[in-house]
């Protein structure tokens, strides 16, 4: 039984760990940025100003991180 409890912990804390890469992290001027391939892009509002924007990228070492920046929105009109 102790087996099972303590294998059930483990599986819980490498679930929590996963989690916490898969959380967007807020771009800020100068960040040591560390891209070596980009998986997605999310599609930029159809706003007419800044909006949120996620980029899902991979490493060097192939770990994934999600990035938010701003972009300026694409629906602005003459």
């Amino acid at each position: 039984m102790q087996k099972i409890l303590l294998a059930l912990s483990l599986i819980a804390g490498l679930a929590t760990q996963a989690q916490a890469q898969d959380r967007a992290v807020a771009y800020h001027y100068g960040m040591d940025l560390d891209i070596a391939q980009v998986v997605n892009i999310t599609p930029v509002a159809d706003v007419c100003g800044p909006a949120p924007v996620e980029m899902t990228y991979l490493d060097s070492k192939g770990v994934t991180h999600i990035l938010q920046y701003s972009e300026f929105g694409t629906g602005c009109s003459n």
